[in-house]
């Protein structure tokens, strides 16, 4: 009984790429600022259509996508505090 190399560094299983696309996007969706709040939604779409993909396909990435989608949320929020912070404040001055 002889194992070649190829099929012990073999796996079946698929990397899901929108779990990288998540990751990546809410990384900087808390790093830029600005544009974090729009990258933040964009991660948290993409990290939510990997989750389904990885669990319909049983692809792998699902650390990467859980990923994605924390840090989305968390620059979603950070900025949305921001820009409802900035709003207040502007309301407050132009009276």
């Amino acid at each position: 009984m002889s194992v070649e190399p190829n099929e012990l560094n073999s796996n079946n299983n698929k990397f899901n790429g929108k779990s990288i696309a998540a990751l990546v996007l809410g990384i900087t969706s808390i790093i830029i600022p600005y544009i974090g709040f729009i990258l933040g939604i964009i991660a948290i779409v993409f990290a939510a259509k990997s989750l389904k993909e990885i669990k319909e396909f049983n692809h792998d990435g699902r650390g990467l996508a859980i990923a994605g989608l924390v840090c989305g949320i968390v620059g979603t929020a950070i900025y949305a505090i921001i820009l409802f912070f900035l709003l207040i404040l502007g309301i407050m001055f132009s009276v």
